[in-house]
């Protein structure tokens, strides 16, 4: 019998976070760090499954992996054969169904459940391939890459062509540069100070903190009250010192009048970047606000659904920081296109990190930009939160405010079996002890 895809497992797996207000922004004061879990299953004789998440927060991961299991339809009984040499024609079956796509299209909780299956076949093939993704997609020709990048709606920013030159061209230096990256780690900056329900003293603690850890950058969530985000960056100003740097993120909370003045006044506490300072699907407020707040940049792309956001973004001149998200966007295909459209822009990729195991795979996606696309620069920076690391088989890991390349094949995306177990909704262990139900009772 010839190897093909038998079967999509799904989960549903919450952290309770929110009790000590991690991941706590303007918009999102109390998330539950959780993910739609879908692990793919073969019949190959090796057992090898792939792995993938889409991230959420809480209520309404039920329904991601609901859309996940519509579509299984799709993927069961694929033959491995067109995981390993045709991941372009999978994407498009997944992205552009007939059906499913009026869902979208290419948006929405159908894209993040595409996500997070794409993601699981990458995976799959990562891990049959005996490598971790970013060597996986090193080792991939730019030929086969560009194959796997669906075009539509791009040609006017961005052609097969552009992106086989991209390619080429960012290979240059090849097994030195990988060397070198391998032996110094990619630089990292830490959100985890920096949310907006932590108290003034957890946040001068926690600056402190990152500061002795070796982290050069610190994120700092805005937002609310400004008099409190103006007394805030005080404080981690003051903890960080002037050789350090701060970033500030607002998560679309203000219109674009309001985003301009509240960066402008917060602009004596020297930040790099301003993040999603108003709704990410803005595109011309997002070009209006960079050219009032510079020479402050703008970061987004955590919330920008898919490849034609960000052409439009980019060209605007209202993206000065890429913060793809590899689980918003439509998995590695899209990721491919997305790296090829910030290099083509020469706008530095910092991937969005801040969930569960969004760390694990933004490592991975930074790797192969570093050395597959947007080649060797001073300002790419990768988003750490510390939190959650030890439910994952492979957990990444950060040493003196630099991420250590992954070496374990795969995408760094499967959980611990018994963290499924405990932390499964609403039935597991953590959530009955949450509710104080008795088992059977949730």
């Amino acid at each position: 019998m010839a190897e093909a895809i038998r079967g999509l497992r799904t989960a549903d797996v919450r952290f309770p976070t929110s009790q000590g207000r991690h991941g706590s922004d303007a918009l999102h004061p109390a998330p539950d760090y959780s993910a739609a879990v879908v692990v793919v299953e073969t019949n190959s004789d090796d057992g090898i499954e792939g792995h993938g998440l889409a991230f959420t927060l809480g209520r309404g991961t039920e329904v991601v992996v609901a859309a996940i299991q519509a579509l299984a339809p799709l993927v069961v009984g694929l033959p491995l054969g067109a995981v390993e040499s045709d991941m372009g024609w999978i994407w498009r079956r997944l992205a552009g169904d007939g059906q499913l796509r009026w869902l979208g299209p290419e948006k929405g909780v159908i894209h993040l459940a595409t996500a997070a299956v794409i993601n699981a076949l990458w995976d799959l093939r990562s891990r049959r391939a005996g490598l971790p993704l970013w060597r996986h997609l090193l080792a991939c020709s730019p030929e086969e890459l560009v194959a796997c990048i669906d075009f539509r709606h791009l040609t006017d920013a961005l052609t097969p062509e552009d992106a086989l030159e991209l390619l080429r061209r960012g290979r240059r230096g090849g097994a030195s540069r990988e060397a070198e990256l391998v032996a110094a780690g990619l630089p990292a900056y830490t959100t985890s100070p920096g949310w907006l329900g932590y108290a003034d003293d957890e946040l001068r603690t926690r600056c402190r903190a990152a500061a002795e850890a070796g982290f050069e950058l610190v994120k700092l969530k805005v937002g609310g009250d400004p008099l409190a985000d103006r007394r805030r960056c005080a404080v981690a100003r003051d903890e960080l010192g002037p050789g350090r740097r701060l970033a500030l993120d607002a998560n679309q909370a203000w219109d674009v009048a309001a985003a301009v003045v509240a960066t402008r006044q917060l602009a004596g506490f020297d930040p790099l970047w301003i993040e999603e300072p108003t709704s990410c699907d803005d595109i011309l407020g997002h070009a209006a606000i960079a050219r009032q707040v510079a020479p402050i940049l703008v970061a987004t792309g955590e919330h920008v659904h898919n490849r034609v956001m960000f052409k439009q973004l980019l060209a605007t001149g209202g993206m000065g920081v890429c913060q793809l998200d590899a689980c918003r966007l439509g998995g590695v295909n899209e990721v491919l296109a997305v790296l090829c459209l910030a290099a083509l822009h020469d706008v530095p990729v910092c991937p969005h990190a801040g969930g569960v195991g969004l760390c694990e795979m933004a490592v991975h996606v930074a790797a192969f930009d570093a050395l597959g696309v947007g080649g060797e620069r001073g300002d790419r920076t990768v988003e750490w939160v510390d939190e959650l690391h030890q439910h994952f088989q492979d957990p990444v890991t950060v040493e003196r405010g630099r991420y250590r390349l992954p070496e374990a094949p795969g995408f760094g995306t499967k959980f611990c079996a018994d963290s499924v177990r405990r932390f499964r909704f609403p039935g597991g262990a953590a959530w009955r002890r949450a509710t104080g139900a008795a088992p059977g009772e949730v």
